[in-house]
């Protein structure tokens, strides 16, 4: 059996010659992703902008290395590798829009990167394509500026699994090698669980085929970039299997859970959809979605014949066990877990988008152009409403939390200090003070210790309007905020 599948794969890869492209065509290999790339960086400043406060997760993993904000509370799902990245700006600077700038320059340079390793496996049409394709969703314009490391895993992904089909049709290609290892390392210091996911179809094709060299290379890189999630799983959290286990009960316990009806409600701009009740969000919202599959299978059709099957099919094969987490083992969804399977099917799909165009006969190809045009013309700006709707939604939010943070400071709650309560890590992050919790996914303290912070230093527990506070905070002075009930805690003696 093993002797069958070995020969299967080398007569897979005598038919799928790789055709690498000369150094004297370097420049037009790079101008045109260079310009798909440079084209999303702009996208980002103008349609999110960088004014756009820190979300909720953004203020934990900033406050590892910022100095707005004590470190926040870091639960066992999260990993350490957003904070690094963002770690030359935020360790020595508190400006929002600087280290959103800093992250739109940094991601169109990173698509370019992942996008350029494909060089040679598939036409610059369809790699431009494809990063456009990837680009223009809502959900990749909204994140890729931001401190969340979805984004990043995705491009971990495109240059895993490209280094990986380069090394199919060359063993002796030192960079691919390489590429792998980088690849697998960026995505495990991101997300190490999703890291394991993408590469399930290469590993299973490391085992099966004995592919020694890529292996070591995808091992080793999984394992340098998940070594430090070891550690402190170890130093912290009680054991790896704890950790494990504590993540999975914050995530609702792993298990079959069916989210793809939690999927398509977050397409309506739903950050994060959960508990995800509600109805669907219009149709012409969801149409790209249903859309997206077929265009993979057409593009698997045109590899077939372009004898460029086995790298479309596991491209396709590293997008769907990146998704299968996400649809069907969690109870709820937010759209930017799936980013990684959208930048992998985005290159099957823009060939498919390509052939579509091209293939008709030649007095048929303007008709195909332009319905393929007007359908783009239009998922285009279903994709800007959506965004535009989102930014403004969550931009609202932000602002809450710093009018909340200014009103804690008239109060006197200001650094060093302590927040408790309703939405307590970010308004603690925007008033520059701690925060606590006794209970939840986020529970760091016990109600002894929060009584005896706050005869310290000034604290303040956050509820919503006319909710009770705890019960040490019973006895605590009441004022409005921003759309929440601050119990500000008696004066620390000597204040």
């Amino acid at each position: 059996m093993v002797n069958g599948t070995n020969a299967m794969l080398v007569g897979l890869r005598r038919r799928e010659p790789a055709s690498m492209p000369s150094a004297s065509a370097g420049t037009r290999w790079a101008w045109p992703l260079a310009a798909v790339a440079a084209a999303f960086t702009l996208a980002q400043l103008v349609l999110v902008g960088p004014g756009m406060g820190l979300g909720w997760d953004e203020t934990v993993y900033v406050s590892q290395v910022g100095t707005q904000a004590p470190a926040a509370f870091f639960s066992a799902p999260r990993s350490r590798g957003i904070s690094l990245l963002v770690a030359p700006i935020a360790s020595w600077s508190t400006s929002t829009e600087l280290l959103r700038v800093y992250l739109a320059v940094l991601s169109g340079l990173g698509l370019y990167l992942a996008l350029r390793v494909w060089r040679g496996l598939f036409p610059i049409r369809v790699l431009a394509v494809a990063g456009a394709v990837f680009a223009s969703l809502w959900v990749t314009l909204y994140y890729g500026p931001q401190a969340m490391p979805n984004y990043w895993v995705a491009l971990g992904a495109l240059i895993t699994v490209g280094c990986f089909v380069r090394l199919r049709a060359d063993r002796l290609d030192r960079a691919a090698l390489w590429g792998v290892a980088a690849g697998a390392m960026l995505m495990a210091w991101m997300r190490p669980t999703d890291a394991v996911w993408v590469t399930l179809p290469l590993l299973v094709l490391v085992a099966v085929g004995r592919l020694w060299r890529p292996g070591l290379a995808l091992a080793g890189g999984l394992a340098a970039g998940a070594v430090e999630w070891v550690i402190e799983a170890y130093v912290s959290y009680g054991g790896l299997g704890q950790r494990l286990s504590d993540a999975s009960d914050i995530q609702g316990g792993l298990g079959w859970n069916f989210a793809v009806d939690d999927q398509l409600r977050s397409l309506g701009g739903r950050a994060l959809c959960r508990p995800c009740t509600g109805s669907m969000p219009h149709p012409a919202v969801m149409v790209w979605w249903f859309v997206l599959p077929l265009l993979a299978v057409v593009g698997l059709m045109v590899a077939l014949r372009a004898r460029r099957t086995e790298r479309t099919l596991l491209t396709l094969a590293c997008a769907g066990t990146a998704a299968v987490p996400y649809l069907f083992m969690i109870g709820y969804a937010a759209p930017r877990f799936l980013l990684p399977a959208y930048a992998l099917a985005a290159i099957p799909v823009a060939d498919a988008l390509l052939h579509l165009v091209t293939r008709p006969q030649r007095r048929w190809r303007p008709v195909a152009a332009a319905v393929l045009a007007l359908g783009l013309a239009g998922h285009l700006a279903v994709q800007y409403v959506v965004l535009e709707r989102t930014v403004d939604r969550t931009g609202a939010d932000r602002r809450d939390w710093a009018r909340t943070a200014d009103a804690l400071h008239r109060l006197g709650v200001e650094p060093p200090c302590l927040l408790t309560g309703h939405e307590a890590i970010p308004i603690a992050y925007y008033t520059g003070c701690s925060s606590a919790a006794t209970g939840g996914h986020n529970a760091n303290s016990t109600r002894a210790d929060i009584l005896r912070t706050a005869r310290r230093i000034p604290a303040a527990n956050v509820t919503l309007p006319g909710a009770k506070p705890p019960s040490y905070a019973r006895d605590w002075d009441t004022h409005r905020g921003a759309g929440v009930d601050l119990h500000i805690a008696p004066a620390p003696a000597g204040t």
